[in-house]
């Protein structure tokens, strides 16, 4: 299965009318929809260049919640439809959903959306953030989206799903809840991160390790699910959260091909460091979101994200080397007559060369079977001069 399969046709009807049901549920006077393009791009900069302008209730700003809701909303949504279908998350009847970081139940929105196998399912969730108006906001969606959806009008789907928002702080003190068998954090650890110096070396590692606590804390033997934009911060975050759930126990099952350490740590106090993440094109995104993100100087050709998804497991230090099997984390770029990507392995970063032609083919996050070839002079196999990776070649 590919890591980011397309939409499937029930999915990419849905999601084209997320955005309608969004003005249904929190109807846009038609005077103020002029201003939402600009209303989209400054949000942007908030979360980007003008981080230190915005508040930490900024989304308590009508003008920016809507904003958030018809831009921001919609597209954490489709990442996650685009992802969740190929994660194994093992949700069983009665089971508790733990959301650190919730926003407008994102999460709880792209699973109903992207897992329908699930909708009949009794679960809980128990959805924490620092705002409760995003959270009612979520709640409200949602409802409208199980509501008008055809098999829940018939076999009542809704009432199998229970919702329990929480106003709270991720890190914060802590909440007292049962241990959850899956604990997701989407888009939450990029807000604390960015107060972080990229001088203070140790500062990411110290927040990966605490966040590595807290999250076991709450998933005891449970499964954690982390999501992020797919910039270089993230990639380095996440390295490090891997790294500190392996200390406690907790084994990287995606999209890690391996549980040694990791060949991609990016990090910024690193010279053209290279981080772990994924990109897809969004020719399946809903045509509004489009057209809105073009208007808002904002366009998304591709969407990146950067994840882990980690279980506890007594079988850490018994895994065999698989070296043929390798996960393509790059675009592709030409290499003297070839063409190559870098790909995860348990030997560490590898270049995996290819005709143009096969090297293009390959979609990122593909688990592929490569070949690593060596000599008398090198038996492990040769090294790329330029990046130290191995090289291997396709089958």
């Amino acid at each position: 299965m590919y890591l980011f399969p397309p939409l499937s046709p029930e999915v990419r009807l849905q999601m084209d009318g997320l955005v309608s049901l969004i003005d249904k549920v929190f109807p846009l006077p038609r005077r103020f929809h002029a201003a939402l393009p600009r209303d989209v791009a400054e949000l942007s900069r908030l979360f980007t260049s003008g981080r230190r302008d915005r508040g930490l209730s900024y989304l308590g700003r009508p003008n920016l919640l809507s904003a958030y809701l018809r831009f921001f909303l919609p597209w954490n949504v489709y990442r996650l439809c685009r992802l969740l279908p190929s994660l194994s998350l093992d949700l069983k009847p009665g089971d508790r959903i733990l959301d650190l970081g919730a926003g407008p139940l994102t999460f709880v929105l792209a699973l109903w959306l992207c897992r329908p196998d699930l909708r009949s399912i009794p679960l809980e969730f128990h959805c924490l953030d620092r705002t409760v108006s995003v959270l009612e906001a979520g709640k409200k969606i949602f409802s409208s989206l199980a509501d008008t959806n055809q098999e829940a009008q018939i076999r009542r789907f809704p009432s199998a799903w229970t919702i329990r928002t929480i106003k709270g702080e991720i890190a914060g003190k802590k909440i007292r809840i049962e241990p959850a068998a899956l604990v997701t954090a989407i888009n939450v650890f990029n807000e604390i991160f960015w107060e972080i110096s990229p001088a203070n070396r140790g500062g990411l590692k110290n927040l990966a390790k605490q966040s590595a606590g807290l999250l076991a804390s709450y998933g005891k033997d449970g499964t954690i699910l982390v999501a992020e934009p797919g910039i270089p911060r993230s990639g380095e975050f996440i390295s490090s959260l891997r790294s500190s759930l392996l200390e406690r126990g907790l084994a990287p099952i995606s999209p890690c091909p391996h549980r040694l350490a990791c060949p991609f740590p990016g990090g910024l106090a690193r010279k053209k460091a290279k981080w772990c993440h994924f990109s897809f094109d969004t020719a399946d995104a809903a045509p509004e979101l489009l057209k809105l993100s073009a208007a808002a100087g904002i366009p998304k050709d591709r969407a990146v994200l950067s994840f882990l998804l980690a279980k506890k497991s007594p079988m850490l230090n018994a895994e065999k080397p698989k070296a043929q099997n390798a996960r393509i984390i790059s675009d592709p770029f030409p290499v003297g007559p070839y063409y190559g990507r870098y790909a995860c392995s348990d030997l560490g970063a590898v270049l995996v060369r290819g005709s143009r032609e096969k090297i293009e083919a390959l979609d990122s996050g593909t688990r592929t079977e490569i070949k690593i070839g060596g000599d008398s002079k090198n038996p492990e196999g040769h090294r790329d001069l330029k990046s130290g990776a191995l090289i291997g070649e396709l089958f």
